[in-house]
């Protein structure tokens, strides 16, 4: 466990209770007693957690908080005196997570913490998987477009009529954009047959390719050959 917590509190006393706690939970804990020392570090440090008391000598929490809101994500709970609903939906709207008024119980405090964290990296792990698993339908590659989904290529804007199997090879090397793709690979996964040595198939399909994309013959700009080995979009 090496998540980073920010606790933010201008009375020593409660910034060193919760940092013995959280600490002894296996939690990595940073103190600062003005607002303005907490500003610095949220600038300059990636904290997982930050627990904001309102009420301090030079800027409050909630400023703190609205702070943490325009670049980071991470849970902020609150921590004060004030008991009043107003506060408290003051908090709540502009992006604390929690509430917890003092006096409080430093178990439960903690028990808030954990069940905080939990839900970030439950979130953090679902956007990221969501991110990995997001399809992209569409290539452009230097005015080349190639779109999946409508299955359709536009060179420089104007549509390029391609036949099924001219676009799939297309759209391949552009799946696999920056690395080499040998004629074998490229037959079997298009034509998702079997490739024999004198095949000659590949070849022909991508010459058609070039000459429908104007590419001149020696210096390619779209499909380039790499010599003994395969194709490649860059």
């Amino acid at each position: 466990m090496n998540e980073r917590i920010l606790i933010v509190d201008d009375e020593k006393e409660i910034a060193d209770l919760i940092e013995i706690y959280l600490t002894n939970d296996g939690y990595t804990v940073h103190k600062c007693y003005n607002g303005t020392d907490a500003l610095e570090w949220i600038d300059r440090q990636d904290f997982d957690l930050a627990i904001l008391d309102i009420m301090l000598p030079d800027i409050d929490g909630f400023q703190i908080c609205r702070t943490i809101r325009e670049k980071h994500f991470y849970p902020v709970i609150m921590l004060t005196a004030k008991v009043e609903d107003a506060d408290k939906i003051l908090g709540l709207t502009i992006g604390a997570d929690d509430y917890i008024t003092k006096p409080f119980n430093p178990l439960e405090l903690t028990a808030r913490v954990k069940s905080q964290l939990r839900r970030y990296v439950r979130y953090n792990n679902a956007v990221l998987k969501e991110k990995q698993t997001a399809e992209i339908t569409e290539y452009e590659v230097r005015g080349l477009t190639v779109n999946k989904d409508s299955h359709k290529c536009f060179l420089y804007g104007r549509e390029i009529q391609l036949t099924p199997i001219e676009f799939s090879i297309l759209l391949y090397l552009c799946e696999h954009k920056g690395k080499v793709i040998s004629s074998e690979e490229l037959f079997e996964n298009v034509w998702g047959e079997k490739f024999l040595d004198n095949n000659n198939t590949v070849m022909t399909h991508i010459g058609r390719l070039r000459e429908k994309l104007n590419e001149p013959p020696r210096k390619p700009k779209f499909i380039k050959t790499v010599w003994g080995v395969g194709y490649t979009v860059e």
